[in-house]
């Protein structure tokens, strides 16, 4: 990715907010990186040289600056005009994609050569992909120490480390210092508040604005009994990890650009993995100007972009889970998915068994969402479904169990709705719903949908499909935007986001 120097400078010098994440200033003369926003004094313009990523500057030698922490940065747009492969592959390493495996396996999850992936890394991020994953590593790595009380051995683990020795090794290697050093540091400037065990806080930044009214409705509408839970204050909901179950619970923090997480989970390994899946869930990777610069171009969304500004894409914790609930929601209403959801949740799923009892606002939390083995195996005829709809839900849950569809970022948007659609009763409407929320495809757009067409003043869904062609590639956005507002006016009866059709 190719950074406009001078501009870069300005806003460095301005110490511009809306820049932060999108370039990191690697200053010579002190050998270390800052974001644009490093209350530092600014160094001379010769000094300075622009990485388009932490780990462009990381792999260039520098250190990462311990007053702006970029490890606190709301991090890079997860599509700053990089090619679809390395934003694909950039969400798969997100995902943990390069914890246990090597930069080969990555590249043939993607149907290329590594070769060619690393030339595509280094010309659009300025680093590697195993380099990525290192920072993204320690970065997370300094965010424990500074954020909670856990031990050294905890947070090498939760940070995706796979011993001691090697966290201790890549600390002093990168920060001059030691965890241990790091974290008096941390606790000198008021930092490393941690709650009680057995729960976890930590922060979520993300770049401003954020509806999280819209974020909270949306989720909360839809809701699975006894699974999750949504309100204006709060979002809660049950989780399988390593270990066994847990709980999250995420909230706004006033007047600060983060949402403030609360995990009680059986142990801390693969943190990391938990801090990603509610980035996700909340879409805190978008870039709004960019997207609100966009589609407020068009006529027909700029009143929209304006009176609802800081619209996300809802993601999913699980993308089985997801996908399962959007079948579930073909032709009928959101309270009906809802209620089938809940049914299918208590006869099929796991009981919740949570170290430490549940927290404070969980009470009605009861279940974990069944995983694919278990729906494989599950008679659903008694849920109170079409046969068609219940059989495209054993028929999912047995793809994923066997690998044959892949709920991730190893696909492009195109081949994973053909491999979505050829499930039995999995339609266009859907694969494109799925991809867009559980695979965080910004440009799914499911151009059958009923509540587009109406919010559009029921244009048929060939006008609408071509209307949206200059909407990419944020159509998924367009599509958050004329849902809400289609919802804010919608009568109680009319039925959800569907388009009314099962496939096959």
């Amino acid at each position: 990715m190719r950074l406009d120097e001078d501009a870069c400078y300005r806003a460095l010098e301005t110490r511009d907010l809306r820049f932060d994440g999108r370039f990191f200033t690697g200053v010579q003369s002190t050998g270390i990186y800052c974001r644009p926003i490093c209350p530092a004094r600014t160094p001379k313009r010769e000094r300075c040289v622009f990485f388009p990523s932490a780990a462009a500057a990381q792999e260039a030698g520098y250190r990462p600056c311990l007053r702006c922490r970029p490890e606190a940065s709301p991090g890079t747009p997860a599509w700053l005009g990089t090619s679809a492969l390395v934003s694909r592959a950039l969400r798969l390493i997100a995902e943990g994609a390069l914890d246990d495996a090597d930069a080969p396996a990555l590249a043939s999850r993607l149907g290329v050569g590594e070769r060619h992936l690393r030339r595509l890394f280094l010309r659009h991020v300025g680093a590697s992909p195993l380099a990525v994953a290192q920072t993204r590593r320690l970065l997370f790595a300094k965010k424990l120490l500074d954020e909670t009380a856990l031990s050294m051995t905890e947070v090498a683990l939760s940070s995706g480390f796979s011993s001691v020795r090697r966290f201790n090794d890549a600390i002093r290697a990168t920060y001059a210092r030691t965890p241990r050093e790091l974290r008096q540091a941390a606790s000198r400037r008021g930092g490393g508040a941690a709650l009680g065990a057995p729960d976890i806080a930590l922060r979520l930044p993300f770049r401003p604005p954020l509806d999280w009214g819209a974020l909270a409705g949306f989720l909360g509408a839809r809701a699975i009994p006894g699974v999750e839970s949504a309100d204006p204050g709060a979002y809660r909901r049950t989780v399988r990890v390593a270990g066994g179950h847990g709980i999250v619970e995420v909230r706004p923090a006033p007047g600060e650009p983060c949402l403030l997480a609360r995990l009680r989970l059986p142990g801390t390994e693969g943190l990391i993995h938990c801090a990603e899946r509610l980035r996700r869930l909340f879409d805190l990777g978008a870039d709004p100007d960019a997207i609100a610069a966009h589609l407020g171009a068009d006529p027909q969304l700029a009143s929209r972009v304006g009176a609802m500004p800081g619209v996300r894409v809802p993601g999913a914790w699980d993308g089985f889970e997801l996908a399962v609930r959007a079948i579930l929601g073909q032709q009928v209403s959101v309270r009906a998915a809802t209620q089938l959801a809940g049914r299918l949740v208590e006869r099929h799923g796991e009981p919740l068994a949570v170290r430490g009892g549940l927290p404070e606002g969980a009470e009605g939390l009861r279940f974990v969402f069944p995983t694919p083995e278990a729906l494989a195996a599950a008679d659903l005829a008694d849920l109170g479904m079409p046969r068609a709809r219940a059989a495209a839900i054993s028929s999912l849950a047995a793809r994923v169990a066997s690998g044959e569809v892949a709920l991730d970022a190893s696909r492009g948007l195109e081949e994973t709705v053909r491999a979505l659609s050829a499930v039995p009763g999995v339609g266009a409407w859907t694969a494109h719903y799925i991809a867009m929320r559980a695979l965080r495809e910004p440009d799914a757009f499911p151009a059958t949908d009923l509540a587009l067409r109406r919010a559009l003043g029921g244009i048929s869904g060939a006008d609408l499909l071509a209307m949206a062609e200059a909407w990419r590639p944020w159509r998924a956005y367009a599509a958050m935007l004329l849902w809400t507002e289609d919802a804010q006016g919608a009568r109680p009866e009319e039925r959800e986001i569907s388009n009314g059709s099962l496939a096959g």
